[in-house]
């Protein structure tokens, strides 16, 4: 079987390199399985893409499309022409997407309209906010792809109620977790780390770039203030997104207790969560690793497209009102955060599960 990977933004890289490392194993036991790595180019600033290939062991793709840039409307676009390009010159028995960025939907629109199988990783989570493009683009490539590669009972639960078989859902796990597992003894402190003189469990993490929480400049005033306040004086550690930045250079925000860093890679980002009091974050992604390595997680947005961090593991759902912030890090301080627990499933051999059923496939 051969299959193309697609890789696009920083998220799939942490998705693809398990998987990567689970064909290659296949291959070593005779199995007839080959790859293509493609990268899309979605992401091409050098910490939030070209980093990532080294820190996970991943080989340099076999192309790079160069798609950065541009609107969603004008990266799709662009995504679409160079990918339909990339299949017709090496075709394949199967495209291989994972998780809900541009690249992911794009590139799952080209493989099918080429008669070519689609195989999603990540499948059937859902937000049903449609607001997000994130939601839009988990909705396209599910109502297309071939086999879907599930986390939980409740993604199970939504691709069946789309029509999906059962034969078409496979529930594997989590390939985050393959990766945070197979790098725990890898992660390495950021430079700064001892020159801020952060301590374990002495300061807090915080990663904004959704439009409703930093594109309201009000808002983002509000919602750093109660974050940089309510702390109790520990450092704020935020490594700010490339989204971010554009608007907070403008407002001056500013606070004894706030450091502002560079995005960081995968392994100093990781030792970073590892050893804080907790995460306040709007992300998706970060919400799973957090559960896995038991930290407190305060996710600012109103719906989770991973209800699992929530209702098994140690995020808490806080909503985007800068007012919910206080109590929930009263909380947070008085020591009453939940212990939380690891979903079933999430236990490091999910690209494993889902390279042996490629191999046994005959879709």
């Amino acid at each position: 079987m051969k299959i193309t990977i697609i890789a696009g933004a920083r998220p799939n890289f942490m998705k693809i390199a398990p998987i990567i490392h689970a064909i290659q194993k296949a291959q070593k036991e005779g199995n007839e399985i080959s790859y293509r790595l493609v990268h899309t180019g979605q992401h091409y600033d050098q910490k939030m893409s070209a980093t990532f290939f080294e820190e996970l062991n991943i080989p340099q793709p076999d192309i790079n499309l160069g798609c950065g840039g541009g609107s969603q409307a004008e990266q799709t676009a662009h995504i679409m022409v160079a990918f339909e390009k990339e299949l017709m010159a090496n075709p394949a028995d199967l495209v291989l997407v994972v998780g809900d960025v541009t690249s992911t939907m794009a590139c799952s629109i080209v493989a099918k309209k080429q008669c070519t199988k689609v195989a999603h990783v990540e499948a059937g989570i859902r937000s049903w906010d449609l607001t997000m493009p994130e939601e839009i683009n988990r909705m396209v490539t599910d109502a297309l792809a071939d086999l879907y590669f599930t986390t939980s009972e409740t993604a199970n639960t939504n691709l069946r109620n789309l029509g999906a078989t059962e034969r078409q859902i496979h529930f594997v796990g989590n390939v985050m977790i393959d990766t945070l597992n197979t790098n725990l003894s890898r992660f390495h402190k950021p430079e700064f780390f001892d020159a801020m003189g952060l301590k374990e469990k002495e300061y807090i993490v915080l990663t904004l770039h959704r439009p409703n929480n930093v594109d309201e400049a009000e808002k983002l005033k509000s919602t750093m203030y109660e974050i940089v306040n309510n702390t109790h004086g520990l450092p704020v550690i935020f490594p700010i997104h490339p989204r971010t930045a554009a608007v907070f250079t403008e407002l001056g925000i500013s606070a004894p207790n706030l450091h502002i860093v560079e995005p960081l890679g995968y392994l100093e980002f990781n030792y970073l969560v590892k050893h804080c009091k907790a995460v306040i974050t709007d992300s998706g992604g970060i919400t799973e690793e957090t559960t896995v390595m038991g930290i407190p997680c305060i996710t600012l947005r109103d719906n989770t497209e991973r209800p699992e961090t929530c209702s098994i593991g140690t995020n808490e759902l806080i909503g985007t009102n800068p007012k919910a912030i206080k109590p929930t890090l009263d909380k947070l301080f008085s020591g009453q955060w939940k212990t939380g627990g690891i979903p079933e499933l999430w236990d490091g051999h999910t690209a494993e599960r889902i390279v042996r059923i490629l191999c046994q496939s005959d879709h």
